[in-house]
């Protein structure tokens, strides 16, 4: 039997519904918006693995974080350190994608680009956009969402343009 979960942005929590069942778990952000690892601020997007572990990209404190099954608080995956453009800021990350080896890829919105977060990097790598928030081929503008085909190309939902992009990445 399968899981169900829902970000719950209002009390800034996330839960786990076994299907079926009319009372779910909270398993990331118990105790209301903030930015101590117990906490989330804005989890509008996540990404469930295999294993139960929840990534969740919680967009008003500029971060992702990492929550494995049956965890108290979160890891810090990716973002973390405010708003801005460096490689170690995701200001408003929204959609998220985490592949088999742990790698986070970020549909980094307040910058205009997608970013790719190795395994316990203490920094990202653009891998789409990044370039101003303009409407050729090669730019974003306030990328929404992304996800990958079984060829490993990347689609972004480019939320500003009102289009979808495919971009061909070597991962």
């Amino acid at each position: 039997m399968g899981y169900l979960y829902i970000s719950d942005c209002k009390k800034n929590a996330v839960k786990r519904y076994r299907v079926g069942e009319q009372y779910g778990i909270v398993v990331a952000g118990r105790n209301g918006a903030g930015n101590r690892l117990d906490q989330l601020d804005g989890p509008y997007y996540m990404f469930v693995d295999h294993e139960h572990s929840l990534c969740v990209s919680a967009c008003l404190n500029d971060r992702m974080v990492k929550w494995t099954d049956n965890a108290k608080e979160g890891i810090i995956v990716a973002g973390g350190h405010g708003k801005g453009n460096n490689l170690t800021q995701s200001p408003n990350p929204t959609g998220l994608f985490v592949d088999h080896l742990g790698t986070v890829y970020v549909a980094d919105c307040g910058n205009h680009r997608v970013m790719r977060w190795c395994n316990r990097a203490i920094q990202g790598n653009v891998i789409a956009g990044g370039n101003g928030g303009a409407e050729h081929g090669n730019q974003l503008r306030n990328p929404e969402d992304l996800s990958f085909d079984q060829r490993g190309n990347l689609y972004v939902v480019d939320y500003g343009n009102h289009r979808v992009q495919r971009f061909d990445i070597q991962k």
